[in-house]
């Protein structure tokens, strides 16, 4: 067998998973196919055995689904799905159900169809290591738990208690793990693992009762009650209601994992079991789930593994850091830095405002010291490493330096003249600038090679991608340097060439555009804030306008026609960029921090933004008719062409950071698996068939040129 290894000595059966040319065990094809003739062989073994072991011969214990198989379904599948998912949980019940003592032993990580291994074991052993996970991550990836997860986990810990670890795909570790009741017992290691089992089954040996499930006792009630106990169907009334306001309708797994939970518990073990399959198979062919498998497993797992990293440039992380500007940027990057322990040297005009950028950390921290969660011993640790500054001097000998001040290009050459020459021998300087190009604010550095742009998003200490932007001089070490670093601070790397709005800022600015152009049709503000949650995104368009600053967009639409008049051209301003200059320059409306924008910002302490009502009387048209599904497409479609245009021109070099960096840093809607892969979910005729539809009624922002569609579909992934 090519996946497992079967051996029976001393009246005990070993079933090691061992998948051949695998690094990880998985349920693939022939797991399947093997598993159902290793549990026929330990039912013609019964009266020989006198307990079973579950082992791995991986460095972790299972990694769960094949995710690889998984891409290739299609809706026709279902069927075939249900009863493979069905004979696998057959194949558990047998092995669990045979009255003789089984015991997993859990060597490593344990996660998804994994976990549901493990599961089988009456008696569970797990190497006490805090770096360990166990649990049911399948929501985050559009599945559900179908290999028994859910059925088990309710019947362990009770509905209530079972929600976070099945509906939040909360993990955990095997000492959290021995808490709940999940884990029997730990041992120090690896080699300790066999010999803890079979001392357990010699020691059931004894035990009048044979080995069982607590589910499988007549005497078993569930922990907490079931669905017809007055307290759980009080809270299980509204739980549907909750969880639609999070999911909008648009994430079936939470939705199937709470009915499946819910109708699992009102109903014998085997038939819940049924339910759960039931919805894995309808779920698992479904084209949400393909999309966040893509996106979230594979686009991810090829960013953390470095595939957009250039490769032979030796690993590194800076020692000392110096950042330039304390501002909210600056001063989150620094919190950043020195919670990784990097040392940290934040400098700005005057030490008031340098100490002040620090005391940001303070503001984050002491929540956390207050309420038991950071020792105050952690919290001076951190303060301790960053040291405010007013003076250039103070950053030398620092490995790299991240100038983080306005967005003005004189000033930002300033500053790094000032500062570049106090890099330690072999260092590097990065700026921070969301719009500007690289190469040009390059052209004020004495080394343009070692010049890169890392592109934060704020605010720093909660928003997880750090987009790294290669000049036209840009060295492959400095790039592969900056992206060790984002990865050394906890951030997620994705690596774009060079061009106006590299590609966040530029594909985030035609949401926003979009949004205002649809005000400026005279389409209600109300319903365009709509349309962009009903599609997915976490906030409306005009009110995403307001956080980032109505004033900052036209200054970068004054910096855009300057930059075309000094290359002896004129930029066209789109309509949504001419609606949002007439709101600042007409009507001093410049956004939150101003108290005024799209919305209102009543002082009263508690009191809620509301819509600006003026919109109406200077943008409302009467009688004008809108379509909400067109106003839903407008938004995302307009971004996901754009994100088309940056692969076509090279900006954007993979579809994993298009993906990853436009759910991570712009709010793309998962669902859809990022920008691209709602391109290719969607199907590429499909979506060129749409775009052109909306191009004639929209404009030009939409139209898919054959370079384009060419680019889509060279760069469409293969499972």
């Amino acid at each position: 067998m090519k996946t497992i290894k079967y051996t029976l000595g001393d009246g005990i059966a070993t079933i090691t998973f061992d998948e051949e040319g695998s690094a990880v065990n998985t349920m693939c094809d022939a797991w399947q196919t093997e598993l159902t003739e290793v549990t026929a062989q330990v039912v013609k073994d019964k009266d020989a055995i006198r307990g079973i072991l579950l082992a791995s011969n991986k460095n972790t214990f299972f990694a769960g689904a094949d995710l690889k198989g998984t891409m290739r379904l299609q809706a026709s599948d279902a069927p075939r799905v249900f009863r493979e998912i069905e004979q696998t949980k057959k194949n558990f019940r047998t092995l669990e159900t045979l009255g003789k003592p089984v015991v997993t032993c859990l060597n490593g990580a344990a996660l998804g169809g994994g976990w549901e291994v493990a599961l089988v074991g009456h008696y569970r052993v797990a190497v006490d290591n805090p770096k360990i996970q166990f649990g049911l991550p399948e929501i985050t990836l559009g599945l559900i738990p179908g290999g028994s997860g859910i059925t088990k986990m309710t019947r362990l810990l009770g509905l209530m208690g079972a929600q976070p670890y099945i509906l939040e795909s909360k993990l955990f570790s095997p000492r959290e793990a021995l808490e709940l009741g999940l884990v029997h017992e730990l041992v120090p290691d690896a080699a300790a693992l066999r010999p803890a089992a079979l001392a357990w089954i010699d020691k059931h040996e004894g035990s009048a009762a044979p080995a069982h499930h607590p589910w499988d006792d007549k005497n078993y009630r569930m922990p907490g009650g079931t669905p017809s106990d007055p307290k759980i169907a009080a809270m299980l009334s509204v739980a549907p209601a909750v969880l639609r306001q999070k999911t909008r309708g648009l994430y079936p797994a939470p939705e199937y994992a709470l009915a499946a939970m819910v109708e699992g518990a009102q109903v014998d073990f085997e038939t819940a079991l049924r339910i759960e399959s039931r919805y894995l198979a309808k779920l698992i062919v479904n084209p949400i789930a393909k999309n966040m498998i893509n996106t979230f497993f594979f686009n991810m797992n090829a960013i953390k593994s470095g595939q957009s990293r250039p490769k032979d440039v030796p690993r590194y992380k800076p020692q000392k850091v110096g950042l330039l500007g304390a501002g909210m940027m600056g001063a989150g990057i620094a919190y950043v830095q020195a919670g990784r322990g990097v040392a940290t040297v934040l400098k700005d005009v005057s030490i008031d405002k340098a100490e002040a950028g620090k005391a940001y950390s303070v503001k984050i921290t002491q929540p956390r010291v207050d309420k038991g969660r950071m020792s105050p011993h952690d919290q001076a640790a951190l303060l301790s490493r960053i040291t405010p500054a007013d003076s250039a001097d103070a950053l030398r000998g620092c490995d790299l330096i991240v100038e983080a001040v306005f967005e003005n290009r004189e000033l930002k050459a300033r500053v790094t003249q000032e500062a570049e020459p106090m890099l330690a021998e072999g260092g590097f300087f990065a700026s921070n600038t969301s719009t500007l190009p690289i190469s040009g604010l390059a052209k004020a550095s004495a080394r343009p090679a070692k010049f890169v742009g890392i592109h934060f998003f704020s605010p720093v200490n909660k928003m997880k991608l750090v987009e790294i932007i290669r000049g036209k001089q840009t060295d492959d070490e400095t790039v592969a340097r900056a992206f060790d670093y984002v990865q050394a601070i906890g951030k997620i790397p994705i690596v774009v060439n060079d061009s106006r709005g590299f590609f966040t800022s530029r594909v985030f600015g035609t949401f926003v555009m979009e949004g205002a152009a649809m005000i400026g049709e005279g389409i209600p503000a109300a319903v365009v804030e709509q349309a962009g949650l009903q599609a997915g995104m976490p906030v409306g368009p005009l009110a995403v306008l307001d956080e980032t600053a109505l004033s900052l967009s036209v200054h970068v639409l004054d910096q855009t026609r300057a930059d075309f008049r000094a290359d002896g051209d004129t930029y066209i301003a789109t309509p949504g960029e001419l609606l949002v200059e007439r709101m600042v320059k007409e009507f001093d409306r410049n956004g939150r921090a101003a108290g005024a924008g799209f919305y209102e910002y009543p002082e009263e302490k508690g009191a809620k933004k509301f819509l600006w009502p003026e919109l109406k009387n200077l943008f409302g048209k009467p009688g004008v008719k809108w379509d909400m599904q067109d106003l839903k497409d407008r938004l995302l479609y307009r971004q996901a062409v754009e994100t088309a245009r940056c692969l076509s021109e090279g900006v954007l070099t993979t579809v994993h950071d298009a993906n990853i960096g436009s759910i991570f840093g712009i709010g793309f809607p998962a669902w859809t698996g990022g920008a691209m892969q709602f391109i290719y979910g969607t199907g590429i005729d499909a979506f060129s068939t749409r775009a052109a539809q909306l191009a004639d009624k929209y404009g030009p922002g939409f139209a898919l040129t054959a370079k384009v569609q060419e680019a889509i579909r060279r760069h469409q992934p293969v499972y």
